[in-house]
């Protein structure tokens, strides 16, 4: 008797096809051409001319050299165009790198030299940024201007603008899907706990798949109005660039979060969904009254980042905002878990809901699987919401991998799960709840801080002789950076204003410690400082 495997039923032509996110453009666009795609400020388009847009760039790109495999860098706010090169960079086989705008230049030029960009579009407040970066390239790249009409300042860098540039394009151009979906379609770097950034590499498949996944924990509908609140530069928006065009629904741009114009935009344009860190809730409850008001249409949230707390994601429903609250990474693709709702526990108070809703929850139906571990045996803990350990993922939602890192790569994947670094119990029920992080990373305002990048700029101030950086918690901003500081003897004088300033000049300006303690600092009998001591100390602060 043979196998049902052995009588040759294998892929072909007719039963099997690459999974793209880039494929959803085609479909919303030949299906629902004049649907709306785009709202920013006064611009509006509808998907027919977003697509031309799209297959406009792809082109201009490739008659200027850029293929498969080459590196195509933006800085860019949420504005038409980041939403555009997350289609026409990977149509020729390109890949998108996002880079961070609140980053400063000596960090983006060390991301477009490790990255290899080919090619720089840049919105033209972020000039000044960009152009010193590149002054440090041996091979600069191509530069595109972004002349956003919403901003109309900025510094000029290239003489070559964005509109013009895509005129240079065929708005029918023949683009193809990449013949292997694991072929990498973007690059998003993490300070994870080191000062250089890692260069997280996605495929395409991976991209596809997160898609799909965030439609079905939001059980989104079709034409669903979003609004970017969170950075597209972050994870690719959450694969939001995708799935809010796979659901033919309308992107409505914002440059920057202001939380009342957020309300204003909610009311104007019947916004359905949006995304954010715990920061951006914060910010929308503690607008004046009068402007929270009019909020008549349901509104769904979806938050990730340090665990917003129980009273935010209570105090956000009641102004009729429900919240969904997601766990990821940067190496998974943003959000892979979500606190999965039951309708049972729609009858609890509501601070009883908001603990419950706090809670990582449960795998996203497009990961194959999570797992809570001891991090050395990798063996799972009970499921007794008390025993702690490191969570770890797998699945097609996993990177590819660091770029030009292998050993970091290997030891990210050891054991064939990825290691998150992040500490959690597991519920009876499943749940995951963070708890604390392996990693000294710090989570402020939904950005990543390295500790030790931090700590190596003050260590080079002439009057530092010892620094340790650990996270405060903070009520606006989920974390930020508090600083313990050993003087050397002879520099009693120096203080907080100094040690910021000098910050101020070497770091981005959310990298800077909010806090400074003047102190000895604790440390082993082999002299290694100990950090959980200073993390307890940074929480007491207030108390």
């Amino acid at each position: 008797m043979t196998s049902i495997f052995e009588h040759g039923l294998d892929a072909g032509n007719a039963n099997y096809g690459v999974q793209s996110p880039i494929d959803f453009i085609e479909r919303t666009a030949s299906v629902y051409p004049d649907y709306p795609s785009v709202i920013h400020g006064a611009i509006r388009y509808n998907w027919a001319e977003t697509y031309a847009r799209c297959r406009r760039l792809a082109s201009a790109l490739a008659g200027r050299g850029i293929g498969r495999g080459d590196t195509v860098a933006v800085m860019l706010p949420n504005i038409p165009a980041m939403l555009e090169c997350h289609y026409g960079v990977p149509m020729i086989g390109a890949v998108l790198n996002t880079l961070n705008v609140r980053l400063d230049a000596e960090a983006i030029h060390f991301m477009l030299e490790h990255g290899e960009a080919k090619v720089v579009i840049a919105d033209r407040e972020f000039g000044d940024v960009i152009r010193t970066a590149i002054k440090m390239m041996a091979n600069p790249p191509l530069v595109i201007d972004v002349d956003d009409p919403e901003y109309g300042e900025g510094t000029q860098v290239s003489n070559l603008d964005y509109e013009a540039f895509l005129q240079e394009g065929n708005p029918d151009y023949a683009w193809q899907l990449p013949n292997n979906e694991w072929d990498a379609i973007s690059l998003n770097y993490t300070s994870g706990t080191t000062g250089n950034p890692k260069g997280v590499v996605y495929h395409h498949r991976g991209a596809y798949l997160n898609s799909l996944g965030n439609q079905t924990v939001w059980a989104m509908e079709q034409h669903p109005v979003y609004l970017w609140t969170l950075p597209m530069f972050h994870c690719n928006g959450w694969c939001f660039p995708w799935t809010i065009t796979m659901m033919a629904g309308t992107h409505v741009c914002l440059r920057r979060v202001d939380p009342e114009k957020i309300l204003q935009l909610i009311r104007d344009h019947h916004v359905t969904h949006l995304c954010g860190a715990p920061i951006v809730l914060n910010a929308l409850l503690n607008v004046p009254e009068a402007a929270k008001q009019g909020l008549d249409h349901p509104v769904k949230a979806m938050t990730a980042g340090a665990a917003p707390p129980a009273k935010i994601i209570g105090a956000i429903e009641e102004m009729g905002i429900q919240v969904t609250h997601v766990y990821g990474l940067t190496e998974v693709y943003g959000p892979v878990t979500v606190c999965a709702w039951k309708s049972e526990w729609d009858a609890l108070p509501l601070d009883e809901r908001a603990k419950l809703k706090a809670r990582q929850g449960v795998r996203y139906q497009t990961l194959a699987g999570t797992m809570v571990a001891d991090p050395t045996t990798m063996q799972p803990v009970p499921k007794d919401g008390k025993t702690i350990g490191e969570i770890f993922l797998r699945g097609n939602t996993v990177m590819k991998g660091y770029l030009k890192n292998p050993t970091a790569t290997e030891e990210a994947f050891r054991g064939g799960w990825f290691h998150t670094g992040d500490l959690a119990v597991w519920h009876e029920d499943g749940y995951l709840d963070i708890k604390d992080r392996l990693k000294d990373i710090i989570i402020s305002g939904g950005e990543n801080i390295s500790t030790i990048e931090v700590e190596d700029v003050l260590y080079r101030h002439p009057a530092v002789l010892e620094a340790a950086v650990v996270a405060r918690p903070d009520e606006k901003w989920g974390e930020t950076p508090c600083a313990f500081i050993t003087l050397k003897p002879e520099a009693d004088d120096v203080g907080v204003d100094e040690l910021t300033e000098f910050c101020r000049l070497h770091l981005a300006r959310f990298k800077i410690p909010k806090t400074f303690i003047f102190t000895e600092l604790p440390k082993t009998s082999t002299g290694k400082i100990q950090k959980f001591v200073l993390r307890n100390q940074a929480k007491e602060l207030d108390h």
